[in-house]
């Protein structure tokens, strides 16, 4: 527990490791260390770097990044935006409509940048705070003691914490560690996603309904520049086509800003292919004695409402929030655990509704989805 001396709080938590450095493992440490308490991250990789391809935060995830003095350095790098512009395949645009403002007023219901831009911001701040990182290095195995957990990490060694925070993404070995059986799954979907040139008025996402494939969409992440994807079968078919024709040959069903992405797209620009896959280890625990998982290690989603990035973000702070408060670190993590799990399940949930929409259409299929999304949203913009 935590002890109060002369009016100073004397925490139990004084000494934490964070397995992951991606935006959950970064977003911790950073907030850990802002409270004083000595951070160990280990990250997998021997290089330490972001994913080249765009991201879109929703409020939510501004709102953390604010809480801990990041926002203002990512929204240099990034592009913020309160609209989201809907059209059909052939170009007609159906509606400009505001996005919910799900981190506050003060904040850009939304923000477009490069994966690398804000790994960026974070490292660097987790380099200011003083958190030592070893790269190329994971952890095999735990033992919990009593006042203690032991991490047996890759490099051979065995160290004491107060406790460990999993948060190595959906392919998480630490999960299987915890007992956690549930692993990832298809979700029938795959994404092509490119990063290119944009027009000036394309100033806001663009999502197109109706064409060949199950959506096409776009979204800017500075002045020039946007990351445009479109959502497809989970295989990606041997044709023969280098990425970029394939990507152009996917997007030839669509129109309007869509031409001009299409016509912008190099050969060399950064794109890739992914099958979407979604994790939901909703009736287990995440927490084992003193390590715990969180993030896309036990709830993460297809991006179909773009608040993957946001609810791994929250995870983070909110963590922190209750593990550096007085009190017993059990009743902590299970407290954690059961306010974690009622928001994220909205968001798992709805946004799996919306893939078997994706994938069955129907006449309803684009009014529905609108429902859901805001529906989604609305709850997203209540207090944590």
């Amino acid at each position: 527990m935590c002890l109060r001396l002369i009016g100073v709080w004397t925490m139990a938590v004084k000494n934490v490791l964070v397995v992951g450095g991606g935006i959950t493992g970064t977003v911790a440490a950073v907030a850990l260390a802002q409270r004083g308490v000595k951070v160990t991250l280990a990250e997998r990789s021997p290089e330490w770097y972001g994913v080249g391809h765009g991201i879109t935060l929703q409020g939510n995830a501004l709102k953390v990044f604010n809480l801990i003095g990041a926002y203002d350095k990512m929204a240099e790098k990034g592009l913020g935006f309160s609209e989201l512009e809907t059209y059909t395949a052939d170009g007609h645009k159906i509606a400009r409509i505001p996005a919910a403002k799900t981190g506050g007023v003060d904040l850009p219901s939304t923000m477009g940048a490069l994966r690398s831009d804000i790994q960026t911001v974070l490292v660097d701040m987790i380099h200011d705070l003083g958190v030592e990182v070893r790269l190329g290095t994971e952890m095999t195995g735990f033992t919990n003691e009593a006042d203690h957990v032991v991490a047996h990490l890759s490099d051979g060694t065995n160290e004491s914490f107060d406790l460990i925070i999993a948060a190595d993404g959906i392919k998480s070995t630490a999960r299987k560690q915890l007992g956690i059986t549930h692993d990832k799954q298809t979700s029938g979907l795959g994404i092509w996603r490119v990063v290119t040139q944009r027009k000036p008025e394309m100033d806001c996402s663009g999502l197109a309904f109706g064409g060949p494939e199950y959506k096409a969409g776009y979204t800017p992440i500075s002045e020039d520049l946007c990351y445009a994807f479109v959502l497809t079968k989970p295989q990606r078919p041997d044709n023969g086509l280098s990425d970029a024709d394939e990507v152009r040959r996917l997007l030839s069903g669509y129109h309007g800003h869509f031409d001009f992405i299409r016509d912008n797209i190099k050969d060399d620009d950064y794109m890739n292919f992914q099958e979407i896959e979604w994790l939901w280890a909703v009736d287990q625990p995440w927490h084992q004695g003193r390590v715990i998982a969180i993030g896309d290690a036990v709830h993460a989603c297809p991006p179909l409402i773009a608040q993957g990035g946001a609810q791994c973000s929250e995870d983070a702070y909110i963590l922190v929030e209750h593990v550096t408060q007085e009190g017993d670190l059990e009743e902590q993590l299970t407290a954690y655990e059961a306010r974690r799990k009622a928001r994220t399940g909205i968001v798992v949930e709805n946004t799996l509704r919306l893939v078997d929409l994706e994938i069955e259409g129907g006449p309803a299929a684009g009014q529905e989805a609108g429902r859901i999304m805001a529906e989604t949203l609305a709850a997203m913009a209540q207090p944590w």
